[in-house]
């Protein structure tokens, strides 16, 4: 299930948002430092999992979640596949396997797709499954995302809460990314990053 990780620097992600004259760097800066210095932690991710899981015990719960029917393996097995039902407005797929710092759960990228998307089902689309998982998100994790644009990649939304960043991106017409990171962690690394076939610098020029 493992496949390597490439790189992915999350901050340049809010380029081009320019808000109260500040760059956006700054403004990002900014907002992370307050965040962090509040000492506030949210390690909860998803069916059971935080931040600071040990990767023996992600596989041990995996394995049990397996056995119960609620996830599988994905494609190629090098991910976990969980078939969602009920959290967005069609079925559709998730796709995750986390990074691990020091063995231990630091970053999870999830990988999103409605399983009956085709090039001319406009409803289908990542433009209407990124809203749909935005949605999701905010129901579980809380609203006050900050929608930022890109004059290449369009939009994205981005969320600092404590040490969980999240932040949700198209890549193509099918796929949504939502990523979920530990800043106490992975701010010290300075090593952000995604899975699969998420090419270097997505979000970045």
């Amino acid at each position: 299930m493992k496949r390597r990780l490439v790189r992915w620097l999350v901050p340049l992600i809010i380029i081009g948002a320019v808000i109260n004259g500040c760059s956006p760097n700054a403004r990002y800066e900014r907002k992370l430092k307050q965040e962090m210095a509040s000492g506030v932690r949210y390690d909860s991710l998803f069916l059971g999992m935080y931040f600071g899981m040990s990767q023996k015990d992600f596989y041990m719960h995996c394995w049990n979640l397996n056995r119960q029917g609620y996830i599988k393996q994905g494609p190629d097995n090098k991910s976990v596949e969980y078939r969602i039902k009920d959290e967005l407005k069609h079925p559709g797929t998730m796709n995750f396997y986390p990074a691990f710092v020091e063995e231990k759960i630091a970053e999870m990228p999830v990988k999103f797709i409605y399983s009956g998307w085709a090039p001319w089902n406009k409803t289908l689309s990542s433009d209407s499954l990124q809203i749909d998982v935005l949605h999701w998100v905010e129901r579980e994790f809380g609203d006050r995302f900050i929608k930022v644009n890109h004059p290449q990649k369009g939009s994205a939304y981005i969320k600092l809460n404590g040490n969980r960043q999240i932040t949700i991106f198209k890549v193509d017409e099918m796929t949504v990314w939502a990523v979920f990171t530990d800043m106490s962690v992975m701010k010290e690394t300075n090593d952000t990053t995604t899975y699969g076939d998420v090419p270097k610098n997505v979000i970045n020029d």
